[in-house]
Parts: structure tokens; sequence; C-alpha cells
């Protein structure tokens, strides 16, 4: 079964190449990341993984940790962290799962009835403190992922997450922000000291509040 937005994210055990985990005791109350791939010494996936370990001081400057899946098991991990260290000039600094029975994969609906071989998709599930899971994302095999464009979304997300406004089009934290439309123009002035400027009365426009 596809899981949704805002369905609980499945919680499962599984081996690492840190160690066993508990998925949801190894959040623990913040944000997270998981993304899967199609198996070990694909070329695409490589220079994801060491994408996102050069990154990493992003996703930790905002409290999300990150976990990578794939069906091989832990040797092959192992092998591959050279070549991902080697050719993308990074060291890897998180977690990647070993799920050769596809269990983790098959709980989040990572198989699907079309893909090569029974292979797991390339997706990308965001999942908040509240485990409940806040995007989700799926790319073909040809296409590499943009994790600049995860890191809007996690900056979007959590802001979105405490103040009642939405973000706009190819929003960047730190421009101004939507008002929702569910809060009145008289609730805005004592929650946006800011101000706030109206296009529309459905499209009103404030700094973005934590600025």
């Amino acid at each position: 079964m596809a899981i949704r937005l805002g369905d609980d994210a499945p919680n499962f055990t599984a081996e690492t190449t840190e160690g066993t985990i508990n998925f949801h005791e190894w959040l623990g109350n913040g944000w997270g990341i998981l993304f899967s791939h199609p198996k070990d010494y694909t070329p695409v996936c490589t220079t994801e993984l060491g994408t996102v370990a050069k990154i990493s001081p992003e996703f930790k400057k905002r409290g999300v940790k990150v976990i990578a899946v794939s069906v091989d098991p832990m040797d092959s991990h192992k092998g591959w962290i050279n070549d991902i260290n080697e050719t993308q000039k990074t060291t890897m600094n998180y977690p990647i799962i070993a799920d050769p029975d596809k269990k983790v994969a098959t709980l989040y609906d990572m198989i699907h009835p079309n893909a090569i071989d029974n292979m797991t998709v390339r997706s990308v599930f965001i999942i908040g403190p509240d485990k409940k899971v806040k995007l989700t994302l799926t790319y073909p095999a040809s296409c590499g992922r943009n994790f600049d464009e995860l890191l809007r979304v996690i900056d979007s997300l959590q802001l979105t997450s405490k103040y009642k406004v939405a973000t706009p089009a190819n929003w960047k934290d730190g421009e101004d922000c939507i008002i929702t439309p569910a809060v009145g123009d008289a609730e805005a002035q004592h929650l946006f000291p800011k101000g706030f400027t109206t296009v529309k009365p459905y499209l009103r426009y404030t700094p973005q509040p934590n600025r």
C-alpha cells in the first residue's frame, strides 16, 4: 500500500553501515530523510550519496538526520562506500541500510510492479518529529536527485510547522511568505507584527516571521 502524506512513517529494525538501528529511536525527536537506491555500484546513486555526504553540515544545521537504503548486503555497501569516497572526493558520514530481504523497501512501497528486476525505485521520504511523512518524491533512474531542493523543502516544512504561513513558488529561506487563508486580517496583525501586504484578499505576503 502506497505511503501518503500525513501517514505514520513505518518503523523497522535494520542493520546499517553504522550498526543496528530501530528507525523511530534513531530519528529521536527530530526530522529525518530516508532515501532509497536500486542497488549498489550504480552511477547516479554514487554521485547522490557523495553529494549528501558533502552537504551533511546543511542537514545538521536544520536538525535533520539522513539515512540511505539499498537492497544489497552489508559487504557490498562497504565496498561501495570506498568507491563513493574515492570518486566523489568525500567521506561517507551517515548510514546506509542493508536490505537484502527487501523488508524496508516493501514496507515503504519502494518495489513497483514495472521496475526492472524488481529493484527499488529511487524514492525520498521526509519525516517530521511526529513521525509523520511530510514529503514523498520518486525519481527515474536516469535523473539525479536535487538535494538543494530537498533543503529548500525542509526549510519550508520547518517554517510552516511553527507559523501560520505557506511558502510561494520558488521560495527560498529568508524571502517573504504567504499568510494562510484561515488567518483573518485582525489575527494576522497580531501574529505578524512586521506587517503584511494584501495583493488579493486570499493572497497576503509577510516577511518571514522567524527572520
